[in-house]
C-alpha cells in the first residue's frame, strides 16, 4: 500500500472529527493551497483510508434510543455454518453492527431500537429464525459514557 505523510495524516484528523471541513479550511490549517488538499483527500479515498462519510444521527430524536447487544452462539462451528449467519444477519436492519468474536460467544451484534416490545419481535420474528442460532443473550446499554469513532493516528 502507498504510504501517507504527515500532512496526509493531519487531513485524516481533522475529516474524522468533521467530514464537512472544507478544503479552504484544511489548506489554512496545513498552510498550503487549496489545490493540493483536494488533491490528497482524492487520493486518501482511492487508496482506501477514506471509506466513507457519514452523518452521526441522534438516536434519541429518532425515538431508537434504547442500545441492546446481542451476543449470540452458534450451536454448529463449521465454516458454512459461520458464512451463512454472515449473510443473513447483514440483511436485518435492525443490525447496526455485527462482529465475529473470539471466546465463548461467536457473534456480537449491535442494535439500537425504540422500545423492549420491539426488541421482543425483532428476536422472535427475526432473529431466532435464523439457521444455526444456539443461545441468545442480550446486554442492555443503560448509559452510554463515551462514543467516539475516531481512530487515534
Amino acid at each position: 500500500m502507498e504510504s501517507i505523510d504527515e500532512i496526509d495524516l493531519t487531513i485524516l484528523r481533522h475529516l474524522q472529527k468533521n467530514s464537512k471541513i472544507t478544503a479552504k479550511e484544511l489548506a489554512q490549517i496545513l498552510n498550503i493551497t487549496i489545490s493540493p488538499v483536494y488533491e490528497r483527500i482524492k487520493r486518501l479515498e482511492q487508496l482506501g483510508y477514506i471509506k466513507e462519510y457519514v452523518a452521526i444521527l441522534d438516536k434519541v430524536l429518532l425515538h431508537k434510543s434504547i442500545t441492546a447487544f446481542c451476543q449470540i452462539t452458534m450451536r454448529f462451528h463449521d465454516k458454512n455454518s459461520f458464512e451463512n449467519f454472515e449473510l443473513e444477519v447483514k440483511q436485518l436492519e435492525e443490525v447496526q453492527e455485527c462482529y465475529l468474536i473470539a471466546g465463548q460467544i461467536d457473534f456480537l451484534l449491535k442494535i439500537n431500537i425504540h422500545s423492549l416490545p420491539e426488541y421482543y419481535e425483532f428476536i422472535k420474528i427475526k432473529l431466532a429464525k435464523l439457521e444455526n442460532v444456539g443461545t441468545l443473550n442480550t446486554i442492555f446499554v443503560l448509559k452510554e459514557v463515551k462514543q467516539d469513532y475516531s481512530i487515534v493516528i
